[in-house]
């Protein structure tokens, strides 16, 4: 039974290769992803350890603000010089250098722009001399408050040279033009250390740019004595500045600093890995397929099994025997398939990162298990239920001329308005709200129970749907065969459209969320914001494009302006949780510009020791006019401010408005946006050159009117419905392979019929249109089936956000015509080979065929 068993394997090579096409494909993305971010996590393991490299003991003083990487950019608050001869006099200190090294230092390149940074810092430092790590290429050390080094990498980016004079961007203050007296590289011939830029000034420059205070530096970096171990002297170190400092040593910074970065690439791991489970569970349709349509065309075969012997269990192991052969090998074909794709995205990602030095590639445990346990379990399980059905073969099928009838569709039909309606349930738990700390656990488990559901309730809507868009080709002979083809055997049509109707519905009910989500903004946008014109910028890195505070002084001199505002943002802790601030250098802005209503108090105005609330935020902290609550911002001591008034929460507004004098202490205390109002009859187009004149030193950001900055801001989705899109085309792809093989598949099974059908009359290129239409027919179901479904799990989430401000649902009419017109175009691409095959079909050699 085993040799026969593999004889059979290896006489259909073609049947082999299609069924672990799709298996491949999707142990490829489970593969590559953990290969990415192995090799990704081994090569920031190698940056921090160069980054602390001759570093024994760093001191820093304790964050205001503790926030992980998911959460935002870490702010070290500056602490006076004199800690730094406090360290320096520490027993076993063998030099103590103060630091300045902070965020948001922005060099004004060739073009005129800011160099930008899509992840890596852009670092704003003092010049402490060169080292192991840090070595002069071109130049030399600045000396004056007008000049500057930057790291080679710096350089290249922005097209600048020794000597050139540069403006530099940096939180503290507006731009600043500077000279370049130094290009500094690091050891090992790179230009940076993962893709950091690198500015450094002297050192009371970058106190006063940097850390907005003279005299301060926010780290220390200690050098140990000789014979002196680094954890011994990070504990005396410790004892000498309090409790109001951080003190570890460099090996343990390297690995912090190595793990922050490694929790961002395990929250990138998973959604890959959410990809390829889609890919995946496509991919199963199409074995299940393959192998159900396998053991209809060896009936025969496996009934004379049956017939000389051969026992249930055998016959189940004979399916089961190829399809772990099948696993096995697409595993590894995946498996190294993975490995290529993992190298290519995460050399792409040094690339765009602005060319981070990649570790080695290595290929996890995890990557090769993964590979071989999805590969084999997908293609078992799918393989189960056909080979089941093969045992059931009675040995006297085999004395007949056997075709596989019909079965009825009852059972199937009631296990999948069961599993539905499962998945039904948990989509109404998670989407509720009512699944707890498990909601999105729940909601990817309805929607998986949602989409099986659906597929085996297929078959019942199969024949009278198919027929109907058959009719459509019924207009010519081969239209006619097409259409009685995709409608003979709605099982294996349901199966093979499902497949593509898994992909095109995730694309769809995320495109009506996401266009949802835009036409809602953008409505309340517009009936909200009573402003003209826009000051803004898009946000490239970590920290948003800032502008110079004296702008909104300027712009309010301009003839034709009646309000300006501008408006600071940060994470603060306020009343012992973390939660967004912002402050509005014209409180009155809020009602005049931002229509918000006061609930209680007053909100027109704010003294230095109060602030504002939102309704939501003061009824869920049970606060009121007159609650004192303690806030800490990102730099300077806590305050305590008097709540003296609450505003209705809307999806625009602010949950804590603190007066203007507070974002002197804000991580980035300059405005991130301006609102400008114009007066009654002054014009947009005679106002807005001027503030764009206004903004010649802050190339960061633009001045736009209210509609350009809408579509700006809502925008950024476009981008994020791009890259689920790509990620989802792999599900797509497989569905394609799967009408291939089912097409490719079915001219096998039927090539008596159509050796017939061409003995009487049917030419070459009338069974090419035939097998076309089939083909289209198909595609076209699935396209519809996953208009439909992806369609209905929009709405329902969006009717679940409705309280988050997503109030209209707006189906996207042409992406569904574009998604069906392309359905056909697949469904011709997917015909062609099986159409050329049965073009080719020797017509004595098919009559005869058994």
């Amino acid at each position: 039974m085993f040799r026969a068993t593999l004889k059979s394997l290896l006489a259909r090579k073609l049947r082999l290769v299609l069924s672990g096409l799709a298996v491949v494909l999707g142990v490829m993305f489970v593969s590559g992803a953990f290969v990415l971010t192995d090799t990704l996590g081994r090569s920031f393991d190698a940056i921090f350890a160069d980054a602390y490299e001759g570093v024994d003991v760093n001191v820093a003083a304790k964050p205001k603000i503790a926030l992980s990487e998911m959460e935002g950019e870490q702010t070290a608050p500056p602490f006076a010089a004199a800690t730094v001869e406090k360290v320096r006099a520490v027993p076993g200190v063998a030099e103590a250098t103060g630091v300045v090294a902070a965020d948001g230092a922005r060099l004004i390149g060739s073009n005129g722009k800011a160099v930008a940074s899509f992840g890596p810092p852009q670092l704003g430092e003092n010049w402490t001399g060169e080292s192991d790590l840090v070595r002069l290429r071109e130049g030399r050390e600045p000396r004056a408050d007008n000049e500057i080094v930057i790291n080679k990498g710096l350089a290249t980016a922005g097209k600048v040279a020794l000597g050139e004079r540069v403006g530099v961007l940096t939180p503290m203050s507006p731009k600043q033009d500077f000279t370049i007296v130094g290009i500094f590289g690091y050891s090992g011939d790179r230009d940076s250390i993962g893709g950091a830029n690198e500015i450094m000034f002297t050192t009371p420059v970058a106190q006063r740019l940097m850390l907005g205070e003279p005299d301060t530096f926010n780290s220390v970096t200690v050098k140990a004595a000789g014979g002196v171990s680094d954890d011994s002297l990070r504990d005396a170190v410790a004892g000498a500045v309090g409790d109001g400092f951080v003190v570890k040593t460099g090996e343990q910074l390297s690995t912090e600093a190595a793990e922050g970065f490694k929790e961002a690439l395990s929250f990138f791991n998973r959604i890959l890995l959410g990809f390829a489970a889609v890919a995946l569970l496509v991919g199963t349709f199409l074995i299940l397929n393959t192998f159900s349509i396998v053991v209809a065309q060896r009936t025969r075969e496996l009934a004379l099994m049956r017939s000389i012997g051969a026992s249930r269990r055998q016959i189940i192991g004979s399916v089961v025997l190829e399809a772990i052969a099948v696993g096995l090998i697409a595993s590894v074909l995946g498996l190294a398939a993975g490995i290529g794709i993992g190298a290519l995205l995460a050399w792409l990602f040094g690339k765009f990162a602005g060319g981070l030095s990649l570790a080695g590639l290595g290929v996890p445990a995890a990557a090769v298990v993964g590979a071989f346990a999805v590969g084999l379990i997908i293609t078992v399980v799918a393989a189960l239920l056909p080979a089941l059905r093969a045992s059931r073969i009675p040995p006297i099928a085999a004395m007949q001329d056997v075709a596989t009838p019909d079965r009825p569709l009852t059972k199937i039909t009631v296990a999948g308005g069961l599993v539905t309606a499962v998945g039904a349930v948990l989509l109404f738990l998670g989407l509720s709200g009512n699944a707890g700390d498990n909601t999105l656990v729940t909601i990817l488990a309805g929607v998986l129970f949602a989409f099986i559901g659906v597929a085996l309730l297929t078959p019942l809507i199969s024949k009278p749907v198919v027929s109907l868009l058959g009719a459509i080709f019924a207009w010519s002979v081969p239209g006619k065969l097409g259409r009685l083809n995709s409608g003979r055997n709605p099982r294996r049509t349901a199966i093979t459209a499902a497949a593509l109707m898994v992909g095109i519905a995730l694309v769809t009910g995320v495109t009506v969320i996401l266009d949802s989500a835009k036409g809602s903004i953008g409505k309340l946008a517009q009936d909200t914001i009573k402003a003209e014109l826009v000051i803004s910028g898009v946000q490239s890195g970590p920290r948003p494009p800032s502008f110079d505070p004296a702008v909104l002084q300027r712009a309010a001199a301009i003839p034709g302006v009646r309000l300006v505002d501008g408006e600071y943002g940060d994470m603060a802790v306020v009343g012992g949780e973390r939660t967004w601030v912002a402050s509005s250098s014209n409180v009155a802005a809020l009602r005049q510009i931002f229509g918000a209503r006061p609930t209680a108090g007053d909100i027109d105005r704010l003294a230095p020791d109060q602030m504002l609330l939102s309704s939501d935020t003061a009824k869920a902290r049970g606060l009121s006019v007159g609650s004192t609550v303690p806030v800490q911002l990102s730099r300077g001591d806590a305050r305590t401010y008097t709540v003296s008034g609450i505003y209705e929460s809307t999806q625009l507004t602010n949950p804590v408005v603190l007066p203007p004098e507070a974002a002197r202490d804000f991580s980035i205390p300059q405005p991130i946006q301006g609102f400008i109002q114009l007066a009654p009859g002054a014009s947009v187009a005679a106002v807005q050159p001027q503030v764009e004149s206004l903004l010649a030193d802050s190339p960061e950001v633009s001045v736009a009117d209210r509609d350009a900055f809408i579509d700006q801001q809502t925008g950024q989705l476009d981008g994020l419905l791009t890259m689920i899109q790509i990620l989802l085309a792999l599900a797509i792809v497989i569905a394609v392979l799967g009408i291939i093989n089912t097409l490719a598949l079915s001219v096998l099974e039927r090539t008596r019929e159509l050796g017939l059908l061409r003995a009487i009359g049917l030419r070459r290129a009338q069974t090419m249109r035939m097998i076309t239409v089939e083909a289209v027919v198909i595609s076209v179901f699935g396209a519809l089936l996953g208009v439909a479904v992806g369609t209905g799990l929009g709405a329902a989430v969006v009717e679940a956000l409705k309280d988050e401000g997503i109030t209209d649902l707006i189906l996207p009419w042409s992406q569904m015509g574009i998604f069906l017109g392309l359905a056909a175009l697949v469904g011709v691409i997917a015909a062609v080979l099986p159409a050329i095959r049965a073009a080719r079909i020797n017509v004595l050699g098919a009559i005869a065929h058994d």
